[in-house]
């Protein structure tokens, strides 16, 4: 079977076309910044299209709202279109869970009302809606998958501020923030990924993509400092001080803003048993954890 990926070039796409080549795939890489994007879709056979390719959201808050619905919203109708143009039986669109929610007081699930906040979200979600919209030739599939955060070998996300925190010796400073968040590993993505191409009978729809359990910022910071050979520094630091600061560092240059502070530290559930039942498993491959020390050791031996 082939593959097209738009995005191949970036962290995800990187990986997944590692694990799908790994597995037998042959894989397409798609730049959408060329002339000939189209005609490279419409005249390779493949099985799926995984449309990657996107602006990721930006925690400075320094962005055009405008740039947003530009590459996630109207280049993917166009990826789209040419698609439904296509032989090629599968779309999947990777959205975010930040298209449906930006905190989560329960447990995030495919059916909950979309309220998204940020640029980066609404723009996801109209490029959800646009594909929804669309009537899907017989034979033909679209999976909008909604990742939580995704890490693994070469990430160079919030994970890895965290992890030179703690490599650095300094204290965890929000240890008074009780929490708990999903997290997904790339390896698990892939595997996703690759069930959904191989079910045939597998109904097109929209699907949350996350580890099997949650773990809080505290128990991670632990993890991190018992994998290096450290004690954990866990400071609990009044809650109303740390807000203080991080609303001084959204007006002037500092290292804590609102925005960073509420990813390090709110409360973000997502549930995957949606996928699971439709692939009918049980588990996924990797536990939170063990996909959490890959990425430690690669952050280790990489000397990030």
């Amino acid at each position: 079977m082939n593959v097209l990926i738009t995005g191949i070039s970036g962290f995800v796409g990187q990986n997944l076309q590692s694990y799908l080549t790994t597995n037998n795939l042959t894989v397409v890489g798609c730049s959408l910044r060329s002339s000939d994007w189209e005609t490279k879709i419409l005249e390779n056979e493949c099985t799926a299209i995984i449309h990657l390719a996107g602006k990721a959201h930006d925690t400075s808050n320094t962005e055009d709202p405008a740039d947003y619905f530009k590459v996630n919203y109207e280049l993917t109708k166009e990826v789209f279109e040419t698609f439904l143009k296509s032989e090629t039986r599968d779309f999947f669109y990777f959205s975010s869970v930040k298209a449906v929610a930006d905190s989560v007081a329960d447990i995030l699930e495919e059916n909950f009302t979309a309220a998204p906040l940020t640029p980066y979200g609404k723009s996801k979600l109209e490029a959800e809606r646009y594909l929804l919209s669309k009537r899907l030739p017989e034979g033909k599939r679209l999976f909008i998958i909604r990742p939580c955060m995704i890490h693994g070998p070469g990430n160079k996300g919030n994970l890895n501020l965290l992890y030179k925190v703690v490599e650095k010796g300094i204290p965890w400073p929000l240890a008074s923030f009780n929490n708990k968040r999903s997290f997904l590993g790339i390896d698990n993505l892939s595997f996703l990924v690759l069930a959904m191409i191989n079910k045939k009978e597998m109904s097109s729809g929209v699907y949350n993509f996350a580890d099997d359990t949650a773990i809080s910022t505290n128990e991670l910071v632990t993890f991190i400092a018992n994998n290096l050979g450290r004690s954990p520094r866990l400071w609990h630091i009044p809650a109303t001080l740390i807000n203080f600061v991080a609303k001084i560092g959204d007006n002037i240059p500092f290292p804590l803003n609102s925005e960073r502070l509420k990813k390090l530290t709110e409360s973000y559930v997502v549930s995957n048993q949606k996928i699971k039942g439709a692939l009918e498993i049980e588990k996924l491959p990797l536990t939170s954890k063990e996909g959490l020390v890959q990425t430690i050791r690669s952050f280790r031996s990489s000397n990030i």
